[in-house]
């Protein structure tokens, strides 16, 4: 049986130039080369049959029995996973590209590049290794693992442990305790057994009663900050607001410590594939784009908290350092950014909740995506989020139905992401629907679907129900000097109540009442909840502290 991923390559009339092409990949893939659609629907017959998988077709873009947007369509079917590349021969490049590029914003391919031509086209290799590393990350059993999670079950503490770490970009698999793994860690572990053991590159082996507890033990606590010492700004919410803080922050010399209560990335950590991003045309998942913006944080000093739930917030009075407070231990800090971005609005049905980590999911729970398998499954939400959700989530399961209850996606979503849906034959959009009950043995089983406009009940079999309904700001630390608005968001700038204006004149744009505590992000009353426009504000609100920490003339 064959372990190793395949490359197809797939070219009548250049083959050779293509292989030279893919030459380096040789010693880690099985590169197999097809002339036809054809042949590569056959070669790829061959390789599952051998107990392997592919990882990646590259095709000219010209094939002599089909087009090769259908070809790749069929090639879909057989492996959902794979990334799908158009590697156009110099000669049609200019002249092919109008008419396939079209087809990249609704997710029939995902690049079109220019076939090498050297034995050193670094720009192709860089875009065929994101893909392939793209691809590693929704392999269900990664050969390079950072993380050993040993447990007789795979429950929902398990699960929630593996997707805290793919969203940290830490690679994890799951062994039972009678593995060779399993009993290598049992042989580090001081005493009784208890499950899950988690066990991390240059960490004590230690049992996870949460996934903060892994958190704590992988990236440390407050406490190790010499509590003598006040930091020169506080960044609480590691999402887009708070990375592009950080990144400026701690790049024009200022002491910055960032702590986040989850994953580094917040919401948009847990997108699969984000496309409409500035400078990324092949797309970039929410992620890697998080991991990117932490190392280049991280290159400049900063220091980032993981699992750190913030209690308090005490600000400072008479020039005293505001105190953030969470369970590990106080962090004071000169100045305040709150970027702790917003949560999923709950369902509120009862049966449903009942079963959050057992089939139901709040959010697109990337480690969960792929124990649904050949599985049909919901998904709740009308946004860009639950559409990237979508997509992701039809690479393993066999149907994915998206309800909302709007009469369509239009007012709600990306038209690329519109776009993509369509195209793909495992995703169904049902409107006008909500989800009224549910219920299963231990785990989902059926959901009880309502028409919003008759009253007409169904009730349907599932496997996994994913929910993306909205937002609502995590706010509940924030003191009351801070004036938030009907809905809980902080009110900054010339949206705070006027008799809340310090001689008459409104708090600056990203300021909040209280004098060197900011808002940027999703957390802010009135911002556009868009990846780049959080990103924006966290850049934006970094010369506001510089102003603000200046000394006085």
């Amino acid at each position: 049986m064959s372990a190793v991923p395949a490359i197809v390559l797939i070219s009548e009339d250049h083959p050779d130039e293509m292989r030279a092409g893919f030459a380096r990949y040789v010693a880690e893939y099985d590169v197999r080369v097809a002339r036809s659609c054809r042949e590569a629907l056959l070669v790829t017959h061959d390789v599952l049959a051998e107990g392997g998988t592919v990882a990646m077709f590259a095709s000219e873009s010209v094939l002599p029995d089909a087009d090769v947007l259908h070809c790749f369509h069929k090639l879909r079917e057989k492996v959902p996973t794979a990334r799908r590349v158009i590697a156009a021969h110099w000669d049609r490049f200019v002249r092919d590209a109008p008419g396939l590029r079209a087809g990249m914003a609704k997710g029939k391919y995902d690049a079109f590049l220019l076939m090498p031509r050297g034995t050193r086209d670094e720009e192709f290799h860089h875009a065929i290794t994101d893909l392939l590393s793209d691809w590693g990350s929704t392999v269900p059993d990664p050969e390079v693992v950072a993380v050993k999670i040993i447990s007789p079950v795979r429950d929902g503490l398990t699960l929630a442990i593996r997707d805290f770490l793919d969203r940290m970009g830490m690679p994890s698999r799951v062994w039972p305790p009678d593995s060779d793994a399993g009993r290598y860690v049992l042989a580090q572990w001081d005493g009784e057994p208890a499950y899950p053991l988690v066990c991390s590159v240059n960490r004590q082996v230690i049992h996870a009663t949460s996934v903060r507890d892994v958190a704590i033990n992988i990236y440390g606590t407050p406490t190790e900050i010499d509590l003598d010492h006040v930091v020169d700004v506080a960044v609480v919410g590691g999402g887009p607001a708070g990375l592009a803080a950080a990144v400026y922050a701690a790049s024009e010399g200022l002491s910055t410590v960032i702590l986040e209560a989850e994953a580094i990335g917040g919401q948009a950590g847990t997108s699969s594939m984000i496309r409409n991003y500035l400078g990324f045309p092949r797309g970039i998942s929410g992620m890697r784009l998080a991991q990117r913006a932490r190392n280049q944080a991280l290159r400049f000093g900063a220091r980032f908290y993981t699992g750190q739930v913030v209690d308090e917030l005490r600000p400072g009075l008479d020039g005293d350092p505001h105190v953030l407070c969470t369970d590990s231990g106080e962090v004071r800090a000169r100045a305040v950014v709150i970027s702790s971005g917003v949560a999923y609005r709950k369902l509120r049905v009862d049966p449903v909740e009942e079963l959050v980590g057992s089939g139901v999911y709040y959010g697109a729970a990337m480690t969960a995506a792929r124990e649904m398998e050949g599985q049909d499954v919901y998904v709740v939400g009308g946004g860009n989020s639950a559409g990237q959700a979508a997509v992701h989530l039809a690479r393993f399961a066999r149907s994915v139905t998206i309800l909302v209850r709007r009469p369509d996606l239009a007012e709600t979503m990306s038209s690329y992401l519109i776009g993509e849906i369509r195209y793909n034959p495992r995703i169904t959009v049902r409107t006008c629907s909500r989800v009224v009950d549910g219920g299963g043995d231990g785990r989902l089983e059926w959901l009880g679907l309502e028409d919003v406009r008759t009253g007409e009940r169904e009730r349907v079999p599932t496997y996994g129900l994913f929910l993306l309904l909205g937002a609502e700001p995590h706010c509940d630390w924030i003191p009351q000097q801070i004036a938030r608005d009907d809905h809980g968001f902080v009110l900054t700038g010339r949206d705070v109540p006027r008799d809340r204006w310090v001689d008459d004149l409104p708090p600056e744009n990203l300021a909040t009442t209280v004098p060197g505590i900011f808002a940027a992000g999703d957390v802010r009353s009135g911002s556009m909840k868009r990846v780049a426009s959080a990103s924006g504000e966290g850049a934006s609100v970094v010369p506001l502290v510089h102003a603000f920490l200046a000394p006085a003339p």
